[in-house]
């Protein structure tokens, strides 16, 4: 668990992230019509002096799901307590974050979907009427407590929405889905953290770069991170086209952003499976990939681009692919 205070002797890496993580409204770019709708929910439980409802945010990771929750205390102005869902592992555990929460303040979990369905018990009663129903001992001697709660918030976020239990969803009185990023919004968060990490970068090299980011903030950041190493090392320290186009040379991603495995996600289709249809099973076991990792890590963007199509008959790859390839169609009727 950490609170909203940066702990020191953190690894640079992770202070790098927090550096970049907007901490204003004004600077978080992009899903305009969330922070529209998150905006009007703060305002409003301000003006009435109530804490918000409980808001679940879900989608892919790199979204800036966690750095909204983080605006929301911000704006809220009030304490932000994180926590994962794996580390709710016991009653006690959630009942020991909710007890020393003080008046208002926000309980960020993390892979949500990843909560004990024990833990969740505990959690309906909190999030309904603010009660902490506790069984202390076992069996005909057991006894029940009930302690009230302060007003608290509690932000989730999570990849998998559809994980969550019908129950536990019906308790957040928002919920919010974060897409992925317009081609122009990645450019502007691109020329914003270059410049609070002092790079150089000439304007040509920043469509290069966000084509390359997955529609993704995350992804960006890190590959304007490897593109500074590159021009530090290979060049004058400014980032420009060439450095781009070497560092993505370097980590095999092209210019849609397709990395080695989407690549030969697409080829085994066409090669083993004559473009298909084919099932995730059967996909799964020829790439040698867990068929949920296929589903929750490769299959979106890829979908995104109209590279593939899922179907009640399984995956099969467009035409699009083809042509991104450079491989005839008739090739895969081999």
């Amino acid at each position: 668990m950490s609170d909203q205070t940066t702990p020191k002797n953190q690894p640079e890496e992770i202070n790098l992230e927090l550096t970049l993580r907007p901490t204003k409204w004004d600077e978080y770019v992009g899903q305009e019509k969330v922070k529209a709708n998150l905006r009007l929910i703060i305002e409003a439980a301000k003006g009435r002096g109530e804490t918000c409802d409980h808001i679940l945010f879900y989608g892919q990771p790199g979204l800036g799901k966690t750095t909204l929750a983080y605006l929301i205390g911000k704006e809220m102005g009030v304490n932000i307590r994180s926590t994962s869902g794996p580390a709710l592992e016991k009653a006690g555990d959630v009942a020991a974050l909710l007890t020393n929460l003080e008046p208002h303040e926000i309980l960020f979990i993390d892979e949500a979907h990843r909560i004990n369905k024990l833990v969740e018990e505990i959690l309906y009663p909190a999030m309904e009427s603010r009660k902490l129903h506790l069984i202390v001992g076992k069996g005909p001697s057991a006894r029940t407590f009930s302690l009230d709660l302060p007003p608290f918030m509690i932000v989730a976020a999570t990849t998998k929405a559809n994980m969550l239990s019908s129950p536990l969803r019906s308790r957040f009185g928002a919920t919010f889905r974060l897409d992925y990023y317009e081609q122009k919004d990645i450019e502007k968060i691109l020329a914003r953290s270059a410049k609070l990490l002092g790079v150089k970068i000439s304007p040509n090299a920043l469509p290069k770069l966000a084509s390359a980011s997955r529609f993704t903030p995350r992804i960006a950041n890190r590959l304007l991170k490897r593109a500074r190493d590159y021009a530090q090392v290979y060049q004058n320290n400014t980032v420009d086209e060439k450095a781009v186009e070497k560092t993505l040379e370097m980590l095999e991603i092209d210019e849609l952003g397709l990395e080695h495995t989407d690549r030969q996600l697409l080829l085994v289709i066409i090669k083993k499976f004559n473009g298909g249809p084919v099932g995730l099973n059967a996909l799964g076991a020829a790439l040698n990939e867990e068929t949920g990792t296929i589903e929750d890590v490769y299959e979106p963007f890829l979908m995104k681009l109209g590279l593939l199509h899922r179907s009640q008959s399984g995956r099969v790859v467009t035409q699009a692919a083809y042509e991104h390839l450079k491989i005839p169609k008739k090739a895969s009727l081999v």
